[in-house]
C-alpha cells in the first residue's frame, strides 16, 4: 500500500472533483436557490472545469504545486463567495504541501490549512450553516485517524465520511452567514450548499486515494 500522496494524487483528485462537481452542479445550485443565489453548482463546475485543465497541462511535481494552480484558478473563474472561499482554502493547503508527497499527518496538517483558509476569509465558525461545518469535522476526524496510525487514504476517507455528516447536519441550523443569513429561521430545513459541495470535493479527494493505494 501506497503510504505517501504525491502530485499524482493530488492530479486525480482534481479531475474527480471537477467530475463530481460538474455531474452534481443541478443539485448544488437547487439547494443553493432555496437559501442564496442559486449559481453555486454552475460556478463551481465552470472553475473546476478550468482548474483540471490548468492542472493537466501543467508540470506541477508537487502536491503544493497542484493546489497553488487550482486555487488561483478559482479565485479568478469563480463567482460569489464561493471563488474566494475555496480558492483561499486550496491557497492555504498549497503552502503545507509543497512537497513531493504527504503522509497521513500532512494530510491532516493540510486539511486544517484549508479550514484556516475558510474561517479567516469567511469568518464563519461551526454552527454558522457553511462550509465550515463540513470542514471541521472532517479537520478533526483526520486528526484523529492520523494520530491512530491510518494510512493517507483512510485518513481521507475518514475525513470525507464527517464532511458527509457535517453537511447533512447543516440543515436544521439556522444560517448565520452570507445571503442565506437573510432568511432567518426559513433557512431551515435547508442544507448548506457549500458544505454540500465540500463533502463532494473532500469525497472525491479520499476516492483518488483508494485508487492511488489500490
Amino acid at each position: 500500500m501506497t503510504a505517501q500522496l504525491n502530485a499524482a494524487w493530488a492530479r486525480r483528485f482534481i479531475d474527480l472533483a471537477t467530475d463530481v462537481v460538474t455531474t452534481k452542479r443541478v443539485d448544488l445550485s437547487e439547494l443553493d436557490r432555496a437559501i442564496g443565489d442559486g449559481d453555486h453548482g454552475e460556478n463551481l463546475a465552470r472553475g473546476f472545469a478550468a482548474a483540471n485543465r490548468a492542472v493537466q497541462e501543467s508540470e506541477a511535481d508537487t502536491v503544493g504545486g497542484v493546489l497553488k494552480l487550482v486555487a488561483t484558478t478559482l479565485m479568478s473563474t469563480v463567482g460569489g463567495a464561493a471563488g474566494p472561499l475555496y480558492g483561499t482554502a486550496f491557497l492555504r493547503a498549497a503552502k503545507v504541501s509543497n512537497v513531493e508527497a504527504i503522509d497521513a499527518v500532512g494530510v491532516h496538517t493540510l486539511l486544517d490549512a484549508a479550514l484556516e483558509g475558510i474561517v479567516a476569509r469567511g469568518k464563519a465558525n461551526a454552527g454558522d450553516k457553511t462550509m465550515v461545518d463540513a470542514w471541521t469535522p472532517a479537520v478533526e476526524a483526520a486528526g484523529e485517524a492520523s494520530a491512530a496510525g491510518e494510512s493517507p487514504a483512510a485518513t481521507l476517507r475518514a475525513a470525507a465520511d464527517a464532511a458527509a455528516r457535517g453537511a447533512e447536519a447543516t440543515e436544521p441550523l439556522v444560517a448565520l452567514k452570507g445571503r442565506a443569513s437573510y432568511l432567518g429561521e426559513r433557512s431551515v430545513g435547508h442544507r448548506d450548499p457549500g458544505a454540500e459541495s465540500s463533502a463532494l470535493l473532500l469525497d472525491a479527494a479520499a476516492r483518488a486515494a483508494a485508487e492511488d493505494s489500490a
